[in-house]
C-alpha cells in the first residue's frame, strides 16, 4: 500500500486477474463475502443517511461489489495502490474508486466505517497502517478487519502471497489497542479449515514434489465441484454465531470489529 515501501510490501498485482476468475465460485471467498456483507449491514443500520465507508486495499473489487449492494443509505469508496486491481474493480462495482495510499491520504473527509480485508498482513509496518485508519475514521467510527490466523499454519502459500505474519487473537487485540482502537469483538472463523490446513501444511513438502510455487498456488485455489458446496455449507454455520458476537474457538482467519477510541 505505501508508495515508498519495502519491495515485498503489498499485494502482487499479478494475482488480481487470477483471483477474479475464481472468487465467484470458490467457497472461501463466497463465505467471507457473505459474512462481511452481513456484518456491514448490521453496523450501518444505526448510521444516518449519507455516511461514508472506505475499503482500504480494495484490490479487484471482490468485496467492494458486495459492500455497494449492501449499503443503500451511504457512500462506498475503494482505495488501492495498484491500477491493475482498480481496472477490474471498475467492472464489478459502482463504488467510487481512488488510486492512492492511505499513508498519504487524498481524502478531505473522515469515514464512519473502514474495512481492510486480508490487507495488513501484507505490510511490514502493520501498526502504521492501523494508525492511518485511525486518523481517517470519524469519532467513534468502526474498523472492520480480517487477517489470517495462527503462525502454525504458515507455509509457502503465505510467502508467495507476500505475507509478513499470521496473527493470534491476543496479538491482534494488542496491536489494535496500541494503535488507538477500542476492540468491540474479535473472533477466529473458518473453523473447518483449520485442521485441513494444519495437516496439509505439514505434508506440503512431499505433496508438492517438483511443482513450482505458481503451480502449487493454482492447486490450492482450485474449485472442486463436489467439495466446494460442502465446505461452504459447513462454514455457513458460523455466520449466526458471529453476528450475535459469539466467538468461534478456532479458525484459519481472524475477524475484528473495533472503534476509534
Amino acid at each position: 500500500m505505501p508508495k515508498t515501501h519495502d519491495p515485498r510490501d503489498g499485494y502482487s498485482p499479478s494475482f488480481f486477474e487470477t483471483l477474479a476468475q475464481i472468487e465467484d465460485r470458490h467457497f472461501w471467498f463466497r463465505f467471507r463475502n457473505r459474512l462481511l456483507s452481513c456484518l456491514v449491514q448490521d453496523l450501518v443500520a444505526r448510521l444516518p443517511n449519507g455516511f461514508r465507508m472506505l475499503e482500504a486495499g480494495c484490490g479487484n473489487g471482490n468485496v467492494l461489489r458486495f459492500l455497494s449492494s449492501t449499503i443503500r443509505h451511504g457512500k462506498v469508496v475503494g482505495i488501492d495502490l495498484f491500477e491493475e486491481g482498480l481496472r477490474l474493480a471498475k467492472r464489478r462495482s459502482d463504488a467510487l474508486l481512488v488510486r492512492g495510499d492511505v499513508h498519504a491520504s487524498p481524502f478531505q473527509c473522515r469515514f464512519e466505517i473502514i474495512g481492510a480485508f486480508d490487507v495488513i498482513e501484507h505490510l511490514h509496518d502493520d501498526r502504521q497502517a492501523l494508525r492511518d485508519f485511525h486518523r481517517l475514521l470519524a469519532d467513534d467510527g468502526f474498523l472492520l478487519l480480517t487477517v489470517p490466523s495462527h503462525m502454525a499454519l504458515w507455509s509457502y502459500f503465505d510467502q508467495a502471497s507476500g505475507h509478513y505474519r499470521r496473527y493470534s487473537r491476543r496479538q491482534l487485540e494488542q496491536t489494535l489497542d496500541a494503535c488507538g482502537f477500542r476492540v468491540d469483538f474479535v473472533t477466529e472463523f473458518m473453523l473447518v479449515l483449520y485442521p485441513i490446513l494444519w495437516i496439509s501444511r505439514r505434508v506440503s513438502g512431499w505433496l508438492r514434489g517438483s511443482k513450482t510455487v505458481a503451480q502449487s498456488l493454482a492447486s490450492d485455489l482450485r474449485v472442486f465441484p463436489l467439495l466446494n458446496p460442502i465446505l461452504l455449507l459447513l462454514l455457513s454455520w458460523e455466520l449466526p454465531f458471529i453476528r450475535r458476537r459469539i466467538r468461534i474457538p478456532l479458525g484459519s482467519s481472524l475477524l475484528a470489529i473495533a472503534r476509534r477510541a
